[in-house]
């Protein structure tokens, strides 16, 4: 089974042009082109678009959906990641809406909604976790750092982080030493973006990612 360019475009609920685009940033390429120049996508091409549309939607960039893809060494690995991410965001909605609802059904019924219902499922689904561990207070300090941001810095932070990780993975696989300079510069980068989260320790001295904390 095939699909052209403008049936796939109309099912993802996106542009021709941008599957053209992808194509171009070697992203996703048709399956096959036909000798009258139509592009034709099969089921491991549109297997490929969903990952692509998911990875998407979770705010990370086409550089970074590309590096994913192309060290990926398990596709079905990826995919079950895929479905874990789902089910949390399932989930995280499922919450949202009882507390809506409870919202709902409570001033409907002229009495005062639970202010703790209200809002579960709005906050950090870490937040027993983090309690538990470091307190309520470190729980609140950084789920308003988080939520004090504007959606295009969660997102912008969310790139930032799946950079990180897709360099250090990259280090990794290409048997970098510990101690060259590309470790050490990925170090620093790493101290860099953690020191920009609340309760982080900072560095008793500068200069050396060997600082001791």
């Amino acid at each position: 089974m095939e699909w052209t360019i403008q049936e796939l475009a109309a099912r993802a609920g996106i542009s021709s042009r941008t599957l053209r685009h992808y194509d171009r940033v070697g992203l996703l390429a048709p399956s096959r082109v036909g000798a009258n120049g139509y592009r034709y996508y099969d089921p491991g091409a549109v297997a490929r678009l969903q990952r692509i549309l998911l990875m998407r939607r979770l705010g990370m960039g086409l550089p970074a959906i590309a590096k994913v893809l192309a060290d990926e060494v398990d596709t079905h690995d990826g995919l079950r990641a895929h479905i874990a991410a789902l089910e949390e965001e399932r989930d995280r909605l499922e919450r949202q809406i009882r507390s809506v609802r409870h919202t709902l059904e409570a001033m409907q019924a002229g009495v005062e909604p639970r202010m703790d219902v209200m809002l579960a499922g709005f906050n950090d689904h870490y937040k027993d976790e983090v309690i538990s561990r470091w307190g309520e207070r470190a729980f609140q300090v950084s789920n308003d750092w988080w939520h004090g941001k504007t959606l295009d810095q969660q997102l912008a932070w969310k790139q930032d982080t799946e950079d990180l990780v897709a360099a250090w993975v990259a280090a990794a696989k290409a048997g970098v030493s510990p101690t060259s300079e590309h470790a050490r510069s990925l170090a620093t980068r790493h101290v860099q973006w953690l020191s920009q989260i609340p309760g982080t320790p900072r560095p008793r001295a500068t200069g050396s990612v060997r600082s001791r904390w």
